[in-house]
């Protein structure tokens, strides 16, 4: 699956694993409930990466204790109109300081890329009905912003001042 990671189309190399799967060898994305579940039993592992997933319903507090063993955060969008995992993006960056990947999963559309970016996410899985060749000239169409975000903290009339 090709997915936009540093606003570049690239190879997808994580696996997304539901609870009842074994855990392959590899890079992979598990459910937060999985993480809660297995812990001790997953920090150990030495076969490749690990992510873990989240719904809307978690708030970042609920995994901010965790994040050093993470290397994925994916932040799930059931539909568009769900907003909340821009806020958990948010507190991901500026208030955890997490550094790893934060990825937009879910019902992710080229309207949102932007605005998520902004916000945080770094990685983004395009609904598979979507272009994602089309999707990545998202990240073009806007050259300058007003407000702070996590990408840029300070105003437009503050950098031109």
């Amino acid at each position: 699956m090709r997915i936009i990671k540093g606003q570049e189309i690239v190879e997808d190399q994580w696996v997304h694993v539901e609870d009842e799967q074994p855990l392959p060898e590899g890079d992979v994305i598990i459910s937060l409930a999985r993480w809660q579940a297995e812990k001790d039993t997953l920090i150990g592992r030495n076969q490749g990466g690990l992510g873990v997933r989240v719904s809307p319903d978690y708030h970042a507090e609920d995994i901010a204790d965790d994040l050093e063993h993470f290397d994925v955060v994916a932040l799930d969008f059931p539909v568009f109109r769900d907003g909340r995992a821009y806020s958990t993006a948010r507190l991901l960056r500026d208030r955890y300081n997490y550094e790893g990947e934060i990825r937009a999963t879910g019902d992710v559309l080229r309207d949102q890329l932007f605005y998520m970016f902004r916000c945080g996410f770094d990685a983004f899985e395009v609904r598979a009905d979507r272009s994602i060749d089309d999707a990545i000239k998202a990240f073009s169409e806007m050259t300058v912003t007003y407000q702070p975000a996590t990408d840029e903290p300070l105003p437009l009339w503050r950098r031109r001042a």
